[in-house]
């Protein structure tokens, strides 16, 4: 296989990212990032439901060997905790993080020394979870990085509520997409984390991905370089829409998409308020959920080990 070079390398050496960043930091004087679309003057300090001002907070970094099997390889995936999120859904298994907002505040300069300190320490790549509203930080930190020696590929690890105008300010400077697809019913949107429009904001923001990274590419030793791969939580009572996701993924996206359909649901957070969601997930669902995914031809699926609670 041909040397890899991550996007975003060719694009800073054109000063496309510059620009980038240029307007990704002017949508923070009135945010719009998001489908949220607060339109508070992030700059100036104020916040919206994403909590965050100029700078992004974090609240751990690490090689995570917990990811898909493409990201983790032998060194693990160098993964960044972005601090609040744009989504809040109630069943938040970092809700401490998401929530809460547990972590510090850090300057563009000291991300970027996270990401160079994970290169470093030998991960396959540098992956940000909860980044929808951080982008400005997240490209400025890139910028930094680059011109320091990062060349490792960058994941956009999002809970799928991503705005397109957003994430084409992102083409060129992500390899690999890893967005979250929840929920297929509006309503049960709209109950989990009041955002009804997510089906339909999660349906175009797959496409756009898509579109810019195609299917997951690996090397020879199976890890990604570029590409899409999705994740699909399963709820307990089919609250997830399983079917009618992998149905869209295998006609609209791609049948060759590599998907994670997973098991770990647990009561957490605030489940006390939906009644299906007061039990953990048992493994007959999780069986279910799969035998949907392959009935709409999904067929490349993550194999990592299943654990289960035994009650």
């Amino acid at each position: 296989m041909p040397s890899f070079e991550p996007a975003y390398i060719e694009t800073f050496k054109k000063g496309l990212l510059a620009e980038k960043i240029k307007t990704a930091c002017e949508i923070l004087k009135s945010c719009t990032l998001c489908p949220r679309k607060c339109e508070v003057d992030r700059l100036s300090g104020q916040t919206g439901i994403c909590k965050t001002g100029e700078e992004a907070y974090i609240s751990s970094f690490n090689a995570h060997f917990g990811e898909e099997a493409p990201l983790v390889g032998t060194k693990g995936s160098g993964t960044i905790f972005f601090t609040h999120c744009n989504l809040l859904c109630i069943f938040c298994q970092n809700y401490d993080i998401s929530h809460l907002g547990h972590g510090e505040e850090i300057s563009n300069e000291q991300l970027a020394g996270i990401m160079l300190h994970l290169q470093n320490a030998g991960c396959h790549n540098i992956n940000f979870v909860t980044p929808s509203h951080v982008v400005p930080q997240i490209l400025s930190a890139v910028e930094i990085a680059v011109k320091n020696g990062l060349s490792v590929p960058l994941v956009y690890n999002t809970g799928g509520y991503d705005r397109v105008e957003t994430l084409k300010l992102l083409e060129g400077v992500f390899d690999i997409y890893m967005p979250d697809f929840k929920f297929w019913d509006s309503e049960v949107a709209e109950t989990m984390c009041k955002a009804e429009d997510y089906p339909e904001v999660a349906r175009k923001a797959l496409v756009e991905m898509h579109r810019q990274v195609g299917d997951l590419v690996t090397d020879e030793s199976g890890i990604a370089r570029r590409g899409l791969l999705l994740r699909h939580l399963v709820l307990p009572s089919g609250l997830a829409g399983t079917r009618e996701i992998m149905r869209f993924i295998a006609r609209k996206i791609s049948k060759n998409t590599y998907v994670n359909i997973m098991p770990q649901y647990r009561p957490c957070g605030r489940t006390a308020e939906v009644k299906e969601l007061s039990v953990y997930l048992s493994q007959k669902d999780f069986k279910v959920a799969l035998q949907e995914a392959m009935e709409e031809g999904i067929e490349r699926l993550d194999s990592r080990r299943r654990r289960f609670m035994v009650l």
